[in-house]
This record gives C-alpha cells, structure tokens and sequence, in this order.
C-alpha cells in the first residue's frame, strides 16, 4: 500500500458513506426536505450531508484501528485459529449487548426483550453475507475476521447514534457506516494486490489482506 492508494480508499469510502447516508436520510425524510427546498431553504440538507460524511470518516477511523487490533490479535495469539475463536465469542458478546443493553435502558415497562433481537439478527445477516462475498474473492480464512469487523467495529463506531436511541438517527447512521464499512472490506484486497499507480480492476481471486 502506497500513499496514493491510501488516498482513493479514504475519498472514494468517505463518498461511498456519505452519498449513501444523504440518500438514506433525504428518503426517510422526504417531505420535509422536499418542502425545504421549494422554500429554498438549504440548511436541512446541508447538515444531512455533514451528518452522513461524519459517520463516513468515523467508519474509516474505525477500519484502521481494526486492521492494527487485527495485526495485534495474530501476534497475541499466534495463529489465526485461535484469534478466529476470540473473535466468534466477542462477536456474540456485542450481539448480545447490543440487543440487551439497549432494551435495558430505552424499552418501557411491559415491553419485551423479543423487538430488540432483530437489529442484531439484521447486523449479523449482513455481515454474514459480506463475509461471505470477501471469502469468495479471497480466502476463507477471512470469513471470520470479516464478519468481527461488519458486527463488531459497526456496532462500537454506531455507539453515538446508540446512545440517542432516534431511530431516523440510527437508521441514517448505520447506513452510512454499513457503505462505508462494506466498500472498504471488499476493496482492500484489491487494492492491495495492485501494481502501484493502479486502481482496483476486474475481479480475481487474490489472497485476503484481512484473514
């Protein structure tokens, strides 16, 4: 990896993240920022793009932190057998709080811990699925790694929007984290594996930087 294609990963994932969150926001609420622009009143759009590039840069902090966590993890514990086991069980381990903690302190009374099981089932499938697409293109000994990074990593990197419990909020979040996330597992063996000066082209199988 040289600087130049460290440069297209962040600015195409910084655009990836935050086009998708703008779209996602601009749908969710789309009244009201239709009736905004007839008024010519552009602050409200504005502030969904800021938002949406937010999320988008924290997602790319949140990638690079993990490829160091990743390069730690394999030193720890010396094969990626037994780093794969730790990461199963942390995986299930933020599944669960994400799913308890979050009935614990926003759900009433009387309601039940069922309505919180599915945004982690939903999270779970989808990191399954790229986790599945990156074993695909690479090796499967990065189906593991791949789904800690789409479970575990989202979920620490969505925790501001977590904390506010706004679920037009959330949803614009995690739609810009989950863009940003899934271009930059997917092309980063790519990336890698290209003569430098290049940008990632045709598909091919390729050893997995991450694994």
């Amino acid at each position: 990896m040289n600087s130049r294609k460290v440069v297209y990963l962040f600015y195409t994932t910084f655009l990836i993240g935050t086009v998708a969150g703008f779209i996602f926001g601009l749908i969710l609420d789309w009244q009201t920022h239709l009736d905004d622009i007839t008024s010519f009143a552009f602050g409200g759009l504005f502030m969904l793009a800021v938002t949406a590039a937010i999320w988008a840069v924290i997602a790319q902090m949140g990638f690079f932190a993990y490829l160091t966590i990743h390069r730690f993890g394999l030193g720890i514990f010396k094969s990626y057998q037994l780093w794969n086991k730790v990461q199963i069980v942390i995986i299930a381990f933020a599944l669960f709080d994400l799913m308890f903690f979050r009935h614990y302190f926003f759900a009433a009374e009387d309601v039940s811990l069922t309505g919180y099981i599915i945004m982690p089932l939903l999270l779970l499938a989808y990191g399954l699925l790229i986790a599945w697409v990156k074993s695909k293109e690479t090796d499967r000994s990065a189906f593991v790694s791949t789904v800690f990074f789409m479970v575990v990593v989202t979920t620490i990197e969505w925790i501001p929007a977590l904390r506010e419990n706004d679920y037009g909020f959330l949803l614009t979040a995690i739609v810009s984290l989950l863009a940003a996330n899934t271009w930059q597992i997917l092309v980063l063996h790519r990336l890698h594996d290209q003569p430098n000066g290049k940008q990632p082209g045709v598909k091919k199988k390729e050893r997995p930087v991450i694994n």
